[in-house]
């Protein structure tokens, strides 16, 4: 049953036959490169789309119970560590990209959250929100998602741990400190049809950002799938090359996508002989410590806190990388 779901219902495996099958009806011979290409891409944006927007209707429906200022007063009932899991954990119901996670992260340091704090909802929110958890699920499968999530769960727990020891208070910009932050203000009950409406608006709202990312996603996927000879990702990113976990993070963090964009890329190099841990590592990378959420969060924060804010993901990444590297034969 479980295997089911995810090669059926989340992998929509019965898609791709029958794109294969329109395709041959059509006279394309998907065993070509072209062919095969022409069929990967109309599988991925397809299934992807349409998992896309049912997850943003549901997280979005979630997230409408939890608008920042009811976040924040979660938050405040938590202090130590505990306070750290929470942000964690709110992360992953708030926005699918860093770039939209930032202004949340600006609201609730103005209005006086601890640093760690913020910065563990910082971490966790583009790397492991709720949709990361289903998508993954439809190529890694069930065990390798939670743990995927579970994984990037500590790593913001542990960064905004550490960012908090460190007391670097008087690193964040002075308009941010001496502001006074909307999220005092009582949010309005929303009724049933408010937060159908809401979800539906994230919808629309959010497939028109990053739905050229998956296109591109797919497309370089196709690319991968298709023409890259399989020994050429086996010699970069493969067994044989110990410095891939490494080479996958650093390359990831200026590229700009989110977790929908880098699904396909993962899809196409665990095909070709990737690592498990090196190409969670490059999602990591691409989905936290994006070029242009580092530019916004640059104006945030003052250069020292951003430089140790990037080396802990950078860090806490790689570890995970090569954690999963190793223990990738018990997972498969």
């Amino acid at each position: 049953m479980g295997r089911f779901i995810q090669e059926q219902v989340l992998g929509m495996k019965w898609l791709n036959t029958l794109i294969g099958n329109l395709l041959t009806t059509l006279g394309v011979d998907i065993s070509s490169k072209i062919g095969g290409s022409v069929q990967f891409f109309l599988y991925d944006v397809i299934k992807i789309t349409v998992l896309l927007c049912i997850l943003i209707f549901g997280i979005s429906y979630i997230q409408s119970f939890f608008p920042p200022e009811r976040s924040r007063k979660i938050m405040g009932r938590f202090h130590g560590i505990g306070a750290n899991i929470v942000g964690a954990l709110l992360g992953t119901v708030t926005p699918f990209c860093s770039c939209s996670s930032i202004p949340i992260f600006m609201g609730f340091t103005s209005a006086g959250l601890p640093l760690g704090v913020t910065f563990s909802f910082l971490i966790s929110s583009p790397m492991v929100d709720l949709g990361s958890l289903v998508l993954l699920m439809s190529i890694f499968g069930t065990k390798i998602a939670i743990l995927y999530v579970v994984m990037g769960l500590v790593i913001a727990v542990i960064g905004g741990t550490v960012i908090e020891k460190l007391h670097m208070e008087d690193q964040v910009a002075d308009f941010i400190r001496n502001s006074q932050s909307s999220v005092d203000i009582e949010a309005p009950d929303l009724t049933a049809r408010d937060r159908a409406i809401y979800a539906k608006e994230q919808v629309v709202s959010t497939f028109k950002k990053v739905f050229p990312y998956i296109l591109i996603g797919v497309g370089i996927g196709a690319i991968i799938h298709n023409w890259i000879p399989e020994s050429w990702i086996e010699a970069v990113l493969g067994s044989n090359n110990p410095f891939g976990v490494i080479l996958a993070t650093l390359v990831g963090v200026p590229m700009y996508a989110d977790i929908f964009g880098t699904i396909p890329v993962a899809e196409a190099l665990l095909s070709k002989g990737a690592l498990l841990g090196t190409i969670l590592s490059f999602m990591m990378a691409v989905t936290t410590l994006s070029l242009p959420s580092l530019i916004m969060l640059k104006k945030a924060i003052k250069p020292k806190l951003l430089g140790t804010f990037i080396a802990i993901c950078i860090a806490g990444i790689i570890i995970v990388g090569y954690g999963f590297n190793a223990i990738a034969y018990l997972l498969v």
